[in-house]
Parts: C-alpha cells; sequence; structure tokens
C-alpha cells in the first residue's frame, strides 16, 4: 500500500507557493496554494495523507544530485562507510550520490561496483551510483572492464580514476571511444603530475612567502586543454572534475563555444574559500586541487552563473584524525562535503544574487544528473515525477558541530560555523529520510518503505 505525503504551502524553486502530494515514489500533484477545488481542500487539510508538512516559509527544490564523493567503503570503513556518507547526505538534501572508485579493492570491476550499489540500496537515505575506475588499479597502465561495469546491475555510466587522473593521452583516447557507444563519460581530475611535483598549495605570492611549494594554475589548465580537443577528435563526452582557476575556466568557455561535448563541476569550497585561509598553515584547508586566489574564485562564480561550468559536486573526502591533525606537509588533502554543501552554495552565491534558487536547482540536481546519464534524479517537482525533493528554510541557520556531523569523520572546515539555511526536509523516492531538520531512523526509513 502506497503512502501519501502532502507538502503545503511551499515556495516551488523560491518563486509561487504550492501544494504538494506525494504517493508512493510518485509526486501526482502540485497546485497553487489557496486552490478552491475539493481535492485541493484535502490536501491542504491532509485529511488522507499519512504525513503532513507545512512548508509555509521553506522552498522546494528538486532533490540534489552529488557527481563525486569519497565514501571510502570497502577498504576504510572507520574513515566513511557508505552508510554514513548516505546519512550524511540525507541531512545536506541529496538524493542521490555517486561514489568516486577509491576504494580498496578500486571499483574497476562488476563485482566491485555491484557490492557499492548493493550497501546503497542497504542503506536506503539515497541513490548510490557508483563511479568505475578508467583504468585498472587506477594505474593509468590499462584500460578497467568499462564494458562489464556499464552492463552491470550497477549499470555505470560514468568512470574517472578519481584524483589520480588519466596522464596518458592515448590511454584517455581508448576510453573516451570505449564509453561513447553507450552513452558514457569519462570525468577527468585535470592535473599534471610533472608540473605539481611536490606541491602543497596555489602558486603564488602567498605560497613564496609562507615557503611551501607552490601548484601552478596551468597544472590544470593545460591538461583540460589537451582532453577537450582528444574529446572534439573522438566525439565523445568529457567532464571536467573541480575545476578551480580561471584559466581552466577560460579554456572550458573556448571549447563549449566550438561545440565540444565538454561540461565541468565546481566544489562548494572552491567557490567559497581562498588561499588567504592557508596563512594559518591550517590543514582543515589542504585540498586537491588548492584553494585559489580571489581572483579565481570571481571567475568560478562567473563561469557558474553563464553556464561554462555545468555543476555543483562535494568532493566529499572524509579523513582520519591523524591525517588533518599534523603537520601541513604531511596532511592529507580533503574535507568534508555532504552535509554543507547546499548551506556554503545559498552564502556564496544565492546570498551574494549570483544565482536564483531556480539556478542553484540546476546546478545542484538537474545538470549533474544529466551529466550521469541519470533520468531518475535530477526531475522537475511536477506532477508525475519521482518524489526527490528537499524543503530548505532560507532564513534559518545551521551551525555544524561535530555530534551533528553524520559522517564518521570530521574534516570540516565549517566545523563550529554559523551558516545560512536550514534543511528541513529531504524526501528520497518518496521516502522522508530528514524531517524538521532531523535524520530518521533506519527503522523509520524501512518502516515507510
Amino acid at each position: 500500500m502506497s503512502r501519501d505525503i502532502v507538502i503545503t504551502n511551499a515556495r516551488l524553486l523560491g518563486r509561487d507557493a504550492v501544494d504538494i502530494r506525494v504517493s508512493g515514489q510518485q509526486i501526482v500533484s502540485v497546485e497553487p496554494t489557496g486552490a478552491t477545488t475539493a481535492s485541493a481542500a484535502d490536501r491542504e487539510s491532509g485529511r488522507d495523507a499519512d504525513l503532513v508538512i507545512d512548508g509555509s516559509g521553506l522552498i522546494a527544490l528538486p532533490g540534489l544530485v552529488d557527481l563525486g564523493a569519497h565514501l571510502r567503503q570497502p577498504g576504510l570503513e572507520q574513515v566513511e562507510t557508505v552508510t554514513s556518507a548516505s546519512q550524511a547526505a540525507a541531512l545536506g538534501g541529496f538524493t542521490a550520490v555517486h561514489a568516486l572508485p577509491d576504494t580498496d579493492p578500486v571499483a574497476d570491476t562488476a563485482g566491485n561496483v555491484e557490492l557499492v550499489h548493493r550497501l546503497g540500496l542497504d542503506a536506503g537515505y539515497v541513490d548510490v551510483r557508483p563511479i568505475g575506475a578508467v583504468t585498472v588499479g587506477m594505474r593509468c597502465d590499462r584500460l578497467a572492464e568499462i564494458g562489464a561495469m556499464a552492463h552491470s546491475t550497477a549499470q555505470v555510466r560514468v568512470f574517472s580514476d578519481s584524483e589520480t587522473g588519466i596522464t596518458d593521452p592515448l590511454l584517455l583516447r581508448r576510453a573516451l571511444e570505449y564509453v561513447k557507444p553507450f552513452a558514457g563519460v569519462i570525468a577527468q581530475h585535470a592535473q599534471d603530475p610533472l608540473l605539481t611535483k611536490d606541491a602543497e598549495m596555489n602558486e603564488g605570492e602567498l605560497s613564496s612567502r609562507l615557503g611551501l611549494h607552490g601548484w601552478p594554475a596551468v597544472a590544470e589548465a593545460s591538461v583540460i586543454a589537451r582532453d577537450v580537443l582528444l574529446a572534439d577528435h573522438v566525439g565523445a563526452r568529457l567532464h571536467v572534475r573541480h575545476v578551480s582557476a580561471k584559466g581552466s575556466v577560460d579554456v572550458l568557455r573556448w571549447a563549449k563555444q566550438r561545440g565540444i561535448d565538454v561540461t565541468a563541476d565546481v566544489t562548494p569550497h572552491h567557490l567559497a574559500l581562498t588561499e588567504e585561509l592557508i596563512a594559518g598553515y591550517d590543514p582543515r584547508y589542504k585540498v586537491n586541487p588548492p584553494l585559489r586566489a580571489q581572483a579565481d574564485v570571481e571567475a568560478l562564480h562567473e563561469g557558474l552563473a553563464d553556464g561554462t561550468i555545468d555543476a555543483i559536486a562535494t568532493d566529499h573526502a572524509p579523513q582520519p584524525p591523524e591525517a588533518k591533525e599534523c603537520e601541513w606537509a604531511h596532511a592529507e588533502p580533503g574535507m568534508l562535503g555532504l552535509q554543507t554543501a547546499l548551506h556554503v552554495a545559498q552564502a556564496a552565491l544565492v546570498d551574494t544574487g549570483v544565482l536564483s534558487w531556480g539556478d542553484l536547482a540546476r546546478v545542484l540536481s538537474s545538470a549533474p544528473a544529466a551529466i550521469a546519464g541519470d533520468a531518475e534524479q535530477g526531475q522537475q517537482l511536477t506532477a508525475d515525477a519521482i518524489a526527490n525533493l528537499v524543503l530548505v528554510d532560507p532564513l534559518g541557520s545551521t551551525t555544524l558541530q561535530r555530534d551533528d556531523i553524520a559522517s564518521l569523520s570530521w574534516n570540516s572546515p565549517w566545523l563550529g560555523e554559523q551558516l545560512p539555511g536550514r534543511i528541513v526536509a529531504t524526501i528520497s523516492r518518496g521516502v522522508p529520510t530528514v524531517l524538521d531538520g532531523s535524520l530518521c531512523t533506519p527503522e523509520a526509513v524501512r518502516t515507510w518503505i
């Protein structure tokens, strides 16, 4: 028997107030609040619903879709599990997360991606979509079982060698050719390993002053230039992960103007933070690629606003305490992102007027779903759509405390900081995973299903 949810008086994409009715996994109606029909009155009163949510003052968005998160399982379950990451994602308003393949063992076979997929189904909070490795063991010497992963029960469509990247242009060309027939996409981390050897932060005046090895922005842009030309030559799809610098945005804009089939994403932290924070040598700010200068951040904002950059992706990277509570040189890169992405994006983009709430839904939901070829996510909130949605209080605030973090790690730069917005509810395929700002228990999720 299907379960019904009624949401009243929520502002759809931050605009007009609507009443949304969900039955089972599907949205069955979206009508203007105050409709005079008897059926609308019933929906407003909630007399025939299992759950009624008062959406007054809340914004309704499609469920968020993350194009790249390090879920760490299998292999590093003490740092993160698929379940803990899924819970963090639900608290962040996500209904789908794409799991990067840098696990142990690497997700480079049909069996390995199916394991991650099953773990996501068992957790039940979000759709977990495995990303398959492009090369065996991500060692960049021979192609992995791309076809087998694509035809597995996980139905993999996104392939990446995570933060390793594919440095061999011939191997990248072959991978692009391989995924083309089934509309797959190669998601590339753009980094020239020779130009970034021993690099610790963005190359510039600050790196010289701090005595840290510089990471030149051209090491990213030059690889993007090579890769878009290869994608154009093959006629295949390329996705560039976590763009961080102005020069990279310029290359992507040039490529799109030429009609090359390339997409790109940027992380919330590259939209909100700059290299100046590294002056304190706090390892929480060590990421890959590194935080850049203010001019780069402004270029990223502009690129996201004009469509040069298509999506925001968290690059959620939990690390154990010993990897962050140490000297800068020995710290591992990465920070948490799933639980704070929407808040950081609101602060950096919506509250500053760079994007509207509708634009934010595009870059955090519909665009990443389209890039990943996932037709069941990122849908507009209309009748007959799958019920993936999040309700946000834009005037509320969230202060992330250590006990509030669902992840098994706590390497967040926003720990203890007040962020704008409060995620009131997340509904994944018609199942409430977050209600009144709190995570629903696994038992409650299973009972609702």
